[in-house]
């Protein structure tokens, strides 16, 4: 598979009526009175794994700038939407995963153990099966990789762990309440979900049996920054109305046009940079989400390499760009 230093965010979505609201239901909340989990989807270099002491200087960075969580992310990987034959891919090992907990709740940050499942040209909400059969499958297959991280997670004592990340085509199956119980026979910590953010939250069948859902919160934001923030607020108050979630990912490209569809890769679209913008943006985002009571945010994304980034790069990383000032403006408070 592609290193995951390369992944990105895929496919063209249906947009729908999304600024209009993204249809989410409440859920309880946990860990009342707690610091909220204010932090960065971490993901490892071939260069700088986790453990590493070069991964050690990124994560001390990221707390230098008010971070106090991490979500570490194991990818899965299946050859095409429809191969049931899901793995685990070659990006973390589970020895890997195992030291990058222990690295950084050594270091005092909260950990969320977030698996995604990596699909060659497209994404993990393209996975749907046509026969029955073979979702049973690709379910008890998910089901036992699921288990390993579960059991990995309690053993090093992580914080929350996430059943899945945007698995939209999948997610309605009845079989997600047996997993569940079993999930919770191995980890004791928060359990959650990342749903989609066009309304996926909505539809699940389990909703009620996670201990605070998520949402992967990347809507189109229109073709310039005319309005942006009465849109991005908007958005925001929709959610706060819905009840307490956390803010699984939330990004954009530090690129020319990232604005109009926040979850384009470089692989999709070439642009000129655009550092600013990200950092404009993501300062509206975080305003309002603060605003309406949404502090638990997890934004896309931080490198285990320290020396990631920089004012030329065009991806998601936040590191090396004024994104960082954002970050510490909010995240220090």
């Amino acid at each position: 598979m592609r290193r995951e230093r390369y992944a990105s965010r895929r496919g063209i979505l249906k947009l729908g009526a999304v600024l209009a609201g993204l249809g989410l239901l409440p859920a309880a909340c946990t860990g009342a009175g707690a610091p909220p989990w204010r932090g960065v989807n971490l993901i490892a270099t071939p260069d700088a794994p986790l453990g590493s002491p070069a991964c050690e200087r990124s994560l001390r960075h990221l707390r230098g700038l008010g971070g106090n969580a991490v979500s570490l992310i194991p990818f899965l990987w299946q050859s095409a939407p429809a191969d049931p034959k899901i793995v685990l891919g070659d990006a973390v090992s589970l020895d890997q995963l195992r030291a990058g907990i222990r690295q950084a709740r050594g270091l005092g940050l909260k950990v969320l153990l977030k698996p995604h499942v990596w699909v060659p040209q497209t994404w993990a909400g393209a996975i749907e099966f046509s026969d029955a059969a073979d979702q049973a499958e690709w379910l008890r297959r998910y089901r036992a990789l699921l288990l390993d991280l579960a059991g990995l997670a309690q053993e090093e004592g992580a914080d929350a762990l996430a059943l899945g990340t945007e698995l939209r085509g999948v997610s309605g199956d009845p079989a997600w309440a047996g997993i569940i119980a079993d999930v919770r026979g191995r980890f004791r910590g928060t359990l959650t979900y990342v749903a989609h953010w066009d309304g996926e939250l909505d539809r699940l069948p389990f909703r009620t049996l996670l201990d605070i859902p998520s949402i992967s919160l990347y809507p189109p934001l229109g073709d310039d920054d005319a309005g942006m923030a009465g849109r991005i607020d908007t958005l925001a108050a929709n959610l706060a109305r819905q009840g307490p979630l956390w803010i699984g990912e939330l990004g954009l490209r530090s690129a020319v046009g990232g604005q109009a569809k926040p979850w384009e890769s470089p692989e999709e679209r070439d642009a000129h940079p655009d550092v600013d913008l990200q950092a404009r943006v993501l300062d509206h985002w975080l305003t309002a989400l603060d605003r309406h009571g949404l502090r638990d945010v997890l934004l896309w994304r931080w490198f285990s390499d320290p020396d990631a980034g920089g004012p030329q790069d065009t991806d998601f990383t936040l590191q090396g760009k004024p994104a960082e000032a954002v970050m510490k403006r909010h995240f220090g408070r």
